[in-house]
């Protein structure tokens, strides 16, 4: 079979399990979602084995840290995945739910019900549990799921895509429902991306080459999850001691990741006091600090930012520092810098707060806290399938009602039109 066979044969059975899936019931859904997180506990030592193989591999290729913390699967955060599929079994169902119901004045109730989008396709590198993720999701939410994990990540993949495949299978529904795409051959996503007709979605999740690739190369609708250069904006009426812990977590507590801060603003009237409280305990976190000459007059040991710095997505301990003149200085650095994903500003002002919230241009804002809430499990969405940075259909993170459309449904008693 040539290569664009073996993806279409793929897509086709996921088709048939897709129509199965959009009219099965709450129970059966959930039934899958429970086999699957058993079954995550129950074979953990196997999980593990196998990712290690592929640690050993990404360390044998000299892969940065930052990637191989994204790689790494431990007893902890499988357990963490099983409990973020037992979340998503207690999230209402989506398929079915009619809304916005309104009588017109001839008597007819119109309405919209939430359907499954159908077959959706996963491309995506480095992080494995995202095979979990998305399986439970697009099966609560009545689709069929084909995922392209990147190599690095292959045996890993392998394991609980079987996993998944398996617990489905055995609750009833077709186990065709999710599958993984075990060659790592580009050239198969590239069928993927321009399977029209039988793939209805195509999300990636990685870095900007995959990100450019599948813009570029798909014909099939895609929803981006771009970069994450996320901003934090600390005001001039900032509580600085909340300050410092927030900056730090942002930073620190998983550089690798989208939703982790790339660049920090400074009001300038609060730098004096902060950038040396700030520098002191990031660089004791291990963080190189890069600045432009406003903060480097108050913090010479930072070094100088180049241009291509305020565009930086580093996913390391790396962060660029920027002084700026007001809120208004602020929000036009993020409008000229973000990417979209996550800015958050520091400040005990109502109105700026309430004025960075309206203007700065993301698909998550927030107020006196870490960009690292900007993910499904913590804003209550159980998983997520990516944080989209683009607006058609979904802006930021993908849950269940995301991976749904609506179809119009029209109640009538005899009515015809004049």
């Amino acid at each position: 079979m040539t290569k664009q066979e073996i993806i279409h044969d793929m897509l086709k059975a996921s088709r048939q399990a897709a129509r199965v899936l959009a009219v099965a019931t709450t129970a059966q859904k959930d039934a899958a979602l429970e086999r699957i997180a058993a079954a995550l506990r129950d074979r953990s030592a196997e999980i593990v084995a196998e990712n290690q193989k592929d640690i050993a591999a990404a360390a044998e290729k000299g892969l940065s840290a930052a990637l191989i913390d994204r790689l790494t699967l431990t007893p902890e955060r499988i357990e963490d995945v099983a409990r973020s599929v037992e979340e998503i079994v207690a999230l209402p169902d989506p398929i079915g739910d009619v809304f916005d119901l309104k009588t017109r004045p001839n008597g007819l109730r119109v309405g919209r019900m939430r359907v499954p989008l159908g077959v959706i396709g996963i491309v995506f590198e480095s992080r494995p549990n995202v095979v979990i993720d998305a399986a439970t999701l697009c099966l609560k939410s009545g689709n069929a799921v084909v995922l392209r994990g990147g190599s690095e990540a292959a045996n890993s993949n392998r394991v609980l895509g079987a996993i998944a495949a398996a617990a489905v299978g055995e609750s009833g529904l077709p186990a065709a429902a999710v599958q993984v795409i075990g060659d790592t051959d580009r050239e198969l996503v590239r069928h993927l991306l321009q399977a029209r007709g039988l793939v209805d979605l195509v999300i990636p999740r990685g870095g900007e080459g995959l990100i450019r690739f599948v813009d570029q190369t798909a014909t099939v609708p895609i929803i981006l999850h771009y970069k994450g250069v996320c901003h934090a904006f600390v005001d001039k009426d900032a509580d600085l001691a909340k300050a410092l812990p927030i900056v730090e977590n942002a930073k620190c507590h998983r550089p690798g990741v989208c939703n982790a801060l790339e660049t920090l603003l400074l009001h300038r009237d609060i730098v004096d006091d902060f950038l040396p409280l700030v520098a002191e305990r990031l660089t004791t976190c291990g963080v190189a600090l890069r600045g432009d000459k406003p903060s480097r007059v108050v913090a010479p040991q930072l070094d100088e930012a180049t241009a291509a710095d305020w565009d930086a997505e580093y996913l390391d301990l790396i962060l660029s520092v920027a002084v700026v003149a007001d809120v208004d200085d602020a929000l036009a650095h993020i409008a000229a810098h973000g990417s979209g994903h996550t800015e958050a500003i520091i400040t005990e002002n109502y109105t700026t707060a309430a004025r960075f919230l309206r203007e700065a241009d993301a698909s998550c804002i927030v107020v006196n806290a870490s960009t690292r809430f900007n993910d499904g499990g913590q804003l209550g969405l159980g998983a997520e399938m990516g944080i989209s940075t683009t607006k058609l259909h979904a802006y930021g993170p993908m849950g269940l009602a995301e991976l749904t459309t609506s179809k119009f449904v029209v109640l009538g008693s005899g009515q015809v039109r004049e």
